[in-house]
């Protein structure tokens, strides 16, 4: 893999990790109302998720999916019914932001379920299974070892994404003053609950071309 074709990888890689999605939405919504700490737990699981689909997409079931039509169908199915599920619950959460001086919030989280949360959330579309089973090939010289560029492009991923997450946590969490009034957070979670339900439905209607 030439030095050009990395930095070709790399723009990619930015337009896609940028672009916003139910990742970076749950990154928001945990470090509005659990603060940043949860929100990088969440972000943990993301980004463990994105490695795994790298790794099912190497082994084949990126090339399972797109030749399935009921594997797509069921992988799909399972995603957008925990993205809506997920929107439903925050749309409905009546909770508050986590205070300054307070290490609780109204409805309890560990943070095992936040990074599990980020698990699901990151392992919810398998249309990046199908991305990532057309995409590291472009980058791949078969003429070297692939273990090698694998990692190299992984590595690169991840950490670009966790890098993202990280600003998007620590970011949002400077405005969750401003938000502690019940009438403020009603609205954000009814939006960023309507925009997860959205998101589902979307998944519902997307094709593996």
């Amino acid at each position: 893999m030439t030095l050009t074709t990395y930095l070709l990888y790399l723009a990619a890689v930015a337009l896609l990790v940028l672009s916003p999605g139910p990742t970076m939405l749950m990154c928001i919504t945990t470090a509005i109302h659990q603060g940043p700490r949860k929100a990088m737990l969440s972000a943990g699981g993301s980004v463990t998720a994105v490695l795994g689909v790298m790794l099912l997409s190497a082994l084949g079931l990126g090339a399972l999916l797109a030749a399935s039509e009921v594997a797509f169908a069921i992988a799909k199915l399972l995603g957008a019914s925990y993205l809506i599920a997920l929107g439903i619950k925050t749309f409905r959460n009546q909770g508050t932001v986590l205070t300054s001086d307070s290490s609780e919030v109204s409805i309890a989280q560990t943070g095992r379920a936040s990074y599990l949360r980020g698990l699901f959330v990151g392992a919810s579309n398998p249309k990046a299974l199908l991305f990532f089973a057309a995409f590291f090939p472009q980058f791949l010289d078969p003429a070297q070892p692939f273990v090698p560029q694998f990692a190299i492009l992984a590595a690169t991923f991840m950490a670009f994404e966790l890098t993202v997450l990280t600003a998007c946590a620590f970011g949002v969490s400077r405005i969750a003053p401003l938000l502690r009034q019940s009438g403020p957070m009603r609205w954000v979670n009814r939006v960023c609950g309507g925009l997860f339900t959205l998101m589902g439905v979307a998944l519902l209607f997307t094709k593996r071309t």
